[in-house]
């Protein structure tokens, strides 16, 4: 449940993020009246991705299970492909991020209605299909083996919590009410989320070796069944929290680390370049909503 959380905690905390700055600039900027079309937009976004959740959910079904494994496999080797970008995207990004958004909604604002609420759209669409995706994936790794001990609603609850949280947040620092450090949220929440997904590539792996696809399904490198119960409390935790499976192959160990090791890496040390190449920033908020007189 916490890696979940934390998925629906920062995913959502983008979005709101991006609907905070455009909402707080049309309201400053006495554009007001153009706010019908950004929420239509994320109304649309919200939509197509609880849509694609749904896909995800209920599309496989019925299909044998080397060719479950061999979709689930590929879509959770998809997931983390985006969850990689959107972390090294945002640790960059999140400084800049209100300047680029407030150029698009000039440009859109001149346009026809659909130009603004496309922008929202998108904006949050992006994130929304991201969490759809990745939260998928990490609740099939997590679930997988665990048995009833684990049920399938909880990581939902989980995310769900994250992103009620992060709906909070953003609405304190729309208001002003609270600041935030944005640039160290993202990289320890970062950090976490590439632990989280390389849990996640590993599983993926190991769907597509028993969809048959690669070798080595009963190559183990180790097996602590025994010792780490899949139904145990802490067999459920390490499996929910990292995808730690208790009986690894060879393949799926050597994926894990070629991911983690390099990835940490290079995001650290992108980390540590921004902290040395300009001062520390103040904590980031967009503006208080003016009072009409």
């Amino acid at each position: 449940m916490l890696a979940n959380f934390l998925i629906g905690l920062r995913e959502g905390l983008e979005a709101g993020l991006v609907v905070s700055v455009l909402v707080a600039y049309l309201v400053r900027s006495d554009r007001a009246h153009l706010l019908p079309r950004v929420w239509s937009g994320i109304a649309l976004a919200v939509a197509v991705s609880l849509g694609f959740g749904a896909l995800l959910t209920f599309g496989p079904r019925g299909l044998t299970f080397e060719a479950q494994e061999a979709i689930g496999g590929t879509l959770s080797i998809v997931a983390v492909g985006f969850v990689t970008w959107m972390v090294f995207w945002m640790a960059r990004a999140a400084r800049s991020l209100s300047g680029q958004l407030r150029g698009q909604v000039d440009v859109a604002a001149e346009g026809g209605w659909f130009a603004l609420a496309l922008i929202a759209a998108l904006a949050v669409g992006r994130e929304g299909l991201e969490t759809a995706l990745f939260l998928w994936s990490a609740s099939q790794a997590a679930t997988d083996g665990a048995g009833a001990a684990t049920p399938t609603w909880e990581p939902l609850l989980a995310a769900l919590l994250g992103i009620l949280v992060a709906v909070a947040l953003a609405y304190l620092l729309y208001r002003g009410a609270i600041r935030l450090n944005l640039t160290r949220f993202f990289t320890v929440t970062g950090a976490f989320l590439i632990v989280v997904a390389a849990g996640v590539l590993s599983y993926g792996v190991h769907d597509l070796q028993e969809a048959g696809i690669l070798p080595g399904l009963n190559s183990f490198l180790f097996d602590v069944s025994a010792q780490v119960p899949a139904g145990s409390w802490y067999g459920v935790l390490l499996k929910g929290t990292f995808n730690f499976s208790p009986a690894t192959t060879y393949l799926e160990a050597a994926v894990w680390v070629a991911y983690l090791v390099p990835t940490m890496t290079l995001f650290l040390l992108a980390a540590r370049r921004r902290r040395t190449a300009s001062p520390p920033a103040k904590p980031a908020a967009p503006a208080p909503v003016p009072t009409s007189s």
